[in-house]
């Protein structure tokens, strides 16, 4: 198999496991504070006794995703280091700032929200938790903040000595617009996701018919931040959109399965179609006339032939006649509606679970808890396929017009070596998912209020112990 494809593969396989657990973490997190803020608030003891249940799902996810997050980093220098030469003076100033501040801030905080139940006053444990919630959302700013750079690259001069690229601002780093498109929707995607995962697991749980009182607690939890999130998110994934069709023009196209120029006023969205990626036509589209034009802003749009044309005479000078800017159709097609379909799912699911549950009918109805349960893996499908157009979708660059895919791959690697690290880190990949199932899982069956024999054996020796943690 080829080098560039294996050291791709390798990267996204990384890539898509570790985003399963960035937006669970940031979620989980921002859910926990609002139900502590709420115990608080309203002094009812089950607002606690949720936050610390499904603190412990958070744990599991902060501790994978850890992991994962570390061996992702350790690629840039294994697998590009001819990127990491171009790039290091860019992202590594957020990265650096992602792990000094924000990821030390999460993992203090944790350890004090841990084990300080009983040791600090209500308001200040709060604090920690709230704390934690907001170190999450800066390492998504400043991992985002690079890749925005390489989706807009801004504040920056090339060494023409060196042939690096050079950070001139700082702060002109965090004013690209590519960084405030992305992060609502990285962030209002990552709280949909809590949501849905609290109230996935907590439909699991009403089918068990067990602490019902509890689960449809936090299944109306779940399902208002899963909606909340969901709305946000279908906002902030507009004002991308348009900002992509201005920005990257082949990478709209190919989300929409344009070849050739729109005809006509308004141009129309296709629900489905059959493309034919060797002949670069589209044989046949289901599409909701003028629709395009209505959600876009636009009149018309240029097709992925003219956006060739155009970026040839834009790049060939620079990179050479033989590039190809045609970027994988199928893909950006169709997960682009994975995207969106799923999100738009998860709002009408919300919606119908909160109204159910308001009648009292929801915990009766089996098929539709096993649906909310199936629920939990939906929007780990949207936020993949998200990522899937967001890196695909620069293509042939790792950072957009400057620096090719093709010139990033370290020169000492091996096929060898890289077929033999793909393996390895599978593997890792699915012990690492097999334990985050089994753990989570093993969790939910013992439920809120499981008490251990050890714990029970020191409640029977002093009644008044100290509630366990």
């Amino acid at each position: 198999m080829e080098l560039l494809t294996l050291a791709r593969l390798q990267f996204g396989m990384t890539t898509v496991f570790h985003f399963f657990f960035v937006p669970l973490s940031i979620g989980m997190a921002f859910a926990i504070a609002i139900l502590e803020t709420m115990y608080v608030v309203k002094k009812d003891k089950i607002y606690k006794d949720m936050a610390k249940f499904w603190g412990n799902i958070f744990l599991l996810s902060f501790a994978v995703g850890a992991v994962t997050g570390i061996i992702q980093e350790f690629q840039f220098g294994m697998n590009w280091s001819e990127y990491s030469r171009f790039m290091g003076d860019i992202f590594g100033a957020p990265l650096a700032v992602e792990a000094l501040l924000a990821f030390f801030m999460e993992s203090t905080f944790i350890g004090l929200w841990i084990f300080g139940w009983d040791k600090f006053s209500k308001g200040l444990h709060l604090a920690f938790i709230w704390l934690v919630s907001i170190g999450t959302m800066l390492s998504a700013l400043w991992i985002l903040s690079a890749n925005a750079f390489m989706q807009n690259p801004v504040a920056f001069n090339i060494n023409e000595a060196s042939g690096r690229a050079e950070l001139t601002s700082f702060f002109g780093l965090l004013q690209n617009h590519q960084l405030w498109l992305q992060l609502p929707h990285v962030l209002f995607g990552a709280i949909l996701t809590g949501g849905f995962v609290i109230a996935g697991c907590s439909a699991w749980k009403l089918l068990r018919k067990e602490d019902t009182k509890f689960f449809k607690k936090s299944m109306q939890f779940g399902l208002i931040i899963g909606l909340i999130g969901s709305v946000l998110t279908m906002g902030a994934g507009h004002a991308q959109m348009v900002a992509v069709a201005e920005d990257h023009p082949m990478k709209f196209a190919a989300m929409e399965g344009i070849y050739d120029d729109t005809e006509g006023d308004k141009a129309p969205w296709t629900i489905v179609a059959g493309i034919d990626t060797k002949n670069k036509d589209v044989k046949w589209h289901v599409s909701v006339p003028m629709m395009l034009s209505i959600l876009g802003g636009e009149d018309s749009y240029k097709g992925m032939n003219s956006v060739n044309e155009d970026l040839h005479k834009e790049h060939d000078a620079q990179f050479g006649a033989d590039m190809d800017y045609y970027l994988p159709v199928k893909t950006l097609f169709w997960s682009f509606r994975f995207m969106a379909g799923f999100g738009t799912l998860m709002a009408l699911m919300a919606v119908v679970g909160l109204w159910l549950l308001r009648k009292d009918k929801l915990q009766n109805m089996k098929w539709l808890l096993w649906v909310f349960t199936a629920g939990i893996a939906f929007p780990f499908i949207s936020n993949s396929t998200g990522w899937i157009i967001t890196e695909m979708g620069r293509a042939p660059w790792t950072v957009y017009g400057l620096f090719t895919i093709a010139d990033s791959v370290s020169p000492g690697v091996t096929s060898g070596s890289l077929l033999f690290s793909n393996i390895v880190y599978f593997c890792l990949f699915l012990f690492l998912g097999m334990v985050m199932i089994v753990y989570s899982k093993r969790y939910l069956r013992k439920g809120p209020y499981y008490v251990s024999p050890s714990e029970a054996r020191k409640e029977a020796i002093d009644p008044f112990a100290k509630e366990a943690f």
